[in-house]
């Protein structure tokens, strides 16, 4: 015999089981430097918690201009402070300033097979290095500190002819490994990737050379998906993940001073 009542029961534990399926997705906005590094970090933060982490990787001003203009991100993680900032000012996050979660390295990048014998910033005044990967300085906080680096080591007017800019800093790290460009600005966590590992070699540009690359995350206000989002930053910043990701090329934010 059709009981009704149990169906409509059933039917309604059913659709309150769909929706708190639904509310367990959380839109993650990350600066292309991440990409290399998240997304086992979201497959296990996924296993620990039930909550999905969709990523959508671009420039950090890309994610910040997106989100002003009305982007539904949950949560936004920047290569930098000021991108975060602009999103807080605009009024479409929490917070009086952004979340620091890490510090990023950047590095110069080659190939094995460029001929390149002796990588060093001062090599790249040889004509014979005839293009230079960066990220460009507009968008990206890791082509503002290549500029930066450039600019310190009196370098900038030497090689700016021969600068092919990318979108975002995993472009600028496409570009070299493809060969479109013999030299790379890249992110330590992209030159920490195996297929780099395999394909190249790098060194760290001096610390002292360009501007902490201090990564600000920030949450998005009003949005239903809040304590997700503040799990999720809890979790990268738990002891265990914040080893991986200074093994993946990000310094822990304890260090990031």
């Amino acid at each position: 015999m059709f009981d009704r009542r149990a169906f409509l029961l059933a039917l309604l534990i059913l659709c309150g089981s769909s929706i708190a399926t639904a509310q367990q997705t959380l839109r993650l906005a990350a600066a292309a430097d991440l990409q290399p590094v998240l997304p086992p970090l979201l497959t296990a933060f996924h296993q620990q918690t039930g909550i999905q982490v969709l990523a959508s990787y671009q420039s950090s001003a890309t994610l910040a201009t997106q989100i002003i203009e009305g982007a539904p991100f949950d949560l936004f993680l920047s290569a930098d402070m000021s991108f975060p900032q602009r999103v807080i000012t605009a009024g479409k996050a929490d917070g009086a300033a952004p979340i620091l979660y890490a510090r990023g390295t950047l590095v110069l990048w080659t190939r094995n097979d460029s001929g390149i014998t002796n990588l060093s910033l001062e090599a790249l005044r040889e004509t014979a290095i005839r293009s230079i990967a960066i990220a460009s300085p507009e968008h990206a906080p890791y082509g503002r500190a290549a500029q930066a680096a450039l600019q310190h080591s009196n370098l900038l007017a030497a090689v700016q002819s021969r600068l092919r800019i990318a979108e975002n800093i995993a472009q600028a790290a496409q570009y070299v490994d493809s060969g479109n460009a013999q030299v790379g600005f890249i992110s330590l966590t992209s030159a920490l990737t195996p297929r780099l590992r395999a394909d190249g070699h790098y060194i760290a540009v001096p610390a002292q050379d360009y501007p902490a690359i201090l990564q600000g995350a920030v949450i998005m206000r009003g949005t239903k998906n809040a304590l997700a989002a503040r799990r999720f930053l809890d979790f990268l910043q738990s002891p265990g993940i914040a080893q991986t990701l200074a093994n993946s090329g990000l310094e822990p934010v304890q260090q990031a001073h």
